[in-house]
């Protein structure tokens, strides 16, 4: 516990020293916010957005956005640079643990994705007066499971990718799939045929959905739970084995 602890500190400066991640996590998800009200304003639509007013479909859908960027753009950086630099080998001869390493990057990841997601509902709240969640207890509890759920899959790309630059490089990537795709930009009813098909498939939109049911009415979406859940399991499950080579280097 003592070691966790200890890494976990670390990990959380060292993140706040990277600003332009820090940009994509805190910042960035509030200017495309701000355009997008600017777009589409304030009016619901029954066609689109579930009949939603735009900014309270989004807020949800940007809470969750920023959990998918911390997991998939900070943490795989952080663990893919401390293979390429060796510092793995360093943490084993120091006797290190993997579950002190993994655990303190997905802590930081969670906190940094719900001061994000916190940032966002603020914002919304005070400055386009957006609906606040029905039912906090399972805002809190969807937030846990997506920030853990991506931050597990952030560890998988940690430990498979080979450089930072190539971590950052896909985080980057991945970033702009999950918003344009993942309820996060265009209204989904509005893609084309294909397009949405595969965001049926992009982690974030399933992520954004369970945030929204208990946003909105106080619900549960049972379907979107399993879909993280599996995502987490499936990712801590290939962590055990990727870590275990990645300290035998």
């Amino acid at each position: 516990m003592r070691a966790f602890v200890a890494m976990t500190r670390v990990e959380f400066r060292l993140f706040l020293r990277e600003p332009l991640t820090v940009m994509f996590v805190l910042v960035l998800p509030l200017v495309i916010l701000y355009v997008l009200n600017g777009v589409f304003g304030s009016t619901p639509d029954p066609t689109v957005w579930e009949g939603l007013s735009p900014i309270d479909f989004y807020t949800s859908a940007y809470v969750a956005l920023v959990a998918a960027t911390a997991g998939v753009l900070s943490l795989p950086v952080h663990l893919a640079g401390y293979r390429e630099k060796g510092v793995l080998r360093r943490f084993r001869a120091s006797a290190v643990s993997p579950a002190a390493l993994v655990g303190a990057h997905i802590a930081v990841t969670a906190v940094m994705a719900t001061a994000g997601g916190v940032l966002v509902v603020v914002v919304s709240a005070i400055v386009y007066d957006a609906t606040l969640p029905a039912s906090w207890l399972g805002v809190v509890a969807a937030s846990l499971l997506v920030s853990v759920g991506f931050a597990a899959a952030g560890v998988v790309l940690g430990f498979v990718l080979p450089t930072a630059r190539a971590a950052q490089g896909l985080g980057v990537l991945l970033f702009f799939v999950f918003m344009m795709l993942g309820g996060a930009g265009p209204p989904r009813e509005v893609l084309p045929g294909t397009l949405d098909a595969l965001a049926g498939w992009i982690p974030v939109t399933h992520a954004a959905a369970l945030l929204r049911s208990p946003w909105v009415d106080g619900g549960w979406d049972l379907g979107a739970t399993l879909v993280l859940a599996l995502l987490t399991a499936a990712c801590l499950a290939l962590t055990g084995w990727l870590v275990r080579h990645a300290y035998a280097d």
